[in-house]
């Protein structure tokens, strides 16, 4: 459960708010973005779309510095990514207050191999991200959860995953994380078999 509080990223401020100069901005390897949050003013801004891709995943739940001329560095969560077409076409950074809790959704990152797989199993996971709330420096990137256990007809819960103390999960702990279910073809078979024997069982009994 890495944090990247040190993670540091330039922006500049944007003076034109053009459909022309958006497109001008993008065409040139940039993102138009905006910077709100903690009740301060909005900041209108542009930042490097490789610089910024690579925040994507971590950025949603890691804090890191946004350094804005003139405004200096900023703590700031990415708090929407919005696309068209499928290109992504602006950012939201939402400003943090580092002595303030803030709610975000981590992603579930399972590790490990189920045992149950081995034995013809398959590995259901049902739950990919879950709200928690903490201290801004104190969120985890991720949320570790280790499968290697499970058996077939085994399930993890939300109360099986260890989180950093401070860290609070925003859903209910009996809700399933992931499984271990037999394959439905299999299952499928093995009822089948079970029937015809009953039924010769029947045939011979009547037989007899």
């Amino acid at each position: 459960m890495s944090k990247g509080n040190n993670v540091q990223l330039k922006a500049d401020v944007r003076n034109e708010f053009t459909r022309a100069s958006r497109r001008v901005l993008r065409e040139n390897g940039g993102i138009p973005g905006v910077v709100y949050g903690a009740g301060e003013e909005s900041i209108p801004v542009a930042v490097d779309f490789k610089d910024t891709s690579k925040l994507f995943h971590t950025g949603r739940s890691e804090v890191f510095q946004l350094d804005i001329p003139g405004s200096g560095k900023i703590p700031v969560l990415i708090k929407d990514i919005q696309k068209r077409r499928g290109n992504v076409s602006h950012v939201d950074f939402l400003r943090i207050s580092m002595n303030k809790p803030v709610r975000v959704s981590i992603g579930v990152d399972f590790q490990g191999t189920a045992v149950g797989t081995k034995s013809g199993g398959i590995l259901q996971t049902q739950l990919n991200a879950i709200d928690v709330e903490g201290l801004p420096g104190d969120l985890p990137s991720t949320l570790e959860v280790d499968v290697s256990a499970l058996e077939i007809g085994d399930k993890l819960t939300v109360a099986d995953i260890k989180v950093p103390k401070g860290i609070t999960l925003h859903a209910s702990e009996e809700e399933v994380l992931a499984s271990v279910i037999v394959p439905r073809a299999v299952e499928a078979a093995e009822t089948e078999n079970a029937g015809t024997e009953e039924a010769n069982a029947e045939e011979t009994t009547e037989e007899s």
